[in-house]
This record gives structure tokens, C-alpha cells and sequence, in this order.
């Protein structure tokens, strides 16, 4: 695992109800189009969820993606999957 995945997943996992963060989420479409998007809000709740994105999988194959859940300052509820296009920053 690289430095920079590992630092991520210890704070992701360091992160409280309460805990104000900024979450830049890398979006990728096709090769070339990369487009950056900022989330920041009050952490209400971080989960793995499971879900089954991936197509024509094993009935039985497990698949999990980790979230947080945000009260971003105007009230609306978010959620944001964390991968290794994610950078969090608790402020």
C-alpha cells in the first residue's frame, strides 16, 4: 500500500461523529476527461457499505465500499465513497 492510501485509510478511520472535514473526490470519465469535486460538511456517520456495482458477479460475492456520511452547512444530507481518488482533510 502506498504512503499516501495508508494515510488515508488511518484517518478515515480516526474520524468522530462532529469531526468538520473537506473532501476532494477525483471523478474520472473514460481517458482523458478529470474532473475534481469538494464536499465539506460535519461527519454524522462513516460505514462500509455493501452494494453490487459490479456486473455479472457471483451471486454470493461480497463487495464493500467505504462512506461518510455529511451534514454539509446548508443542512442536506451527503454521502461520499471513499477510494484512492479521495483525499480528506479535517479542519
Amino acid at each position: 500500500m502506498k504512503p499516501a492510501e495508508q494515510e488515508l485509510r488511518d484517518l478515515y478511520t480516526q474520524l468522530e461523529p462532529g469531526d468538520r472535514v473537506e473532501v476532494v473526490h477525483g471523478v474520472t470519465v473514460g481517458s482523458s476527461a478529470k474532473w475534481s469535486t469538494t464536499t465539506i460538511g460535519k461527519v454524522l456517520r462513516r460505514e462500509r457499505r455493501r452494494h453490487g456495482l459490479h456486473f455479472r458477479r457471483n451471486s454470493d460475492d461480497k463487495v464493500f465500499s467505504d462512506v461518510l456520511i455529511l451534514a454539509r452547512d446548508d443542512g442536506e444530507l451527503t454521502t461520499v465513497t471513499v477510494d484512492e481518488f479521495t483525499r480528506i482533510k479535517r479542519l
